[in-house]
């Protein structure tokens, strides 16, 4: 069994306030969960309305499968125009 865990770091600058920054990553995590079936949550800078920590997990029995999906999901969160990805950090665990 292979895990992929990856955890975004999020700038976003049109938020003016957590309203604002809850309507911004709720279309985030919709859009992401329609396309890859994965949930996308909200771990870090809770109260901060500029900032959003980010984190999924894939589980799977193949690493290079788990990099790519990990790779594509960070892309579309990336495209998606209002978030900018500050940091990325991503562990690969052979369970």
């Amino acid at each position: 069994m292979v895990v992929g865990i990856c955890k975004l770091a999020l700038f976003l600058p049109g938020c003016q306030s957590l309203k604002d920054k809850r309507s911004v990553l709720r279309r985030i995590k919709d859009r992401f969960f329609a396309h890859f079936k994965i949930t996308l949550a909200e771990v870090d800078d809770l109260d901060l309305w500029q900032r959003a920590g980010m984190g999924f997990a894939v589980v799977g029995n193949d690493r290079r499968l788990i990099e790519s999906i990990v790779d594509k999901a960070v892309g579309f969160v990336e495209s998606h125009g209002a978030a900018h990805i500050i940091d990325r950090t991503t562990e690969i665990i052979n369970c």
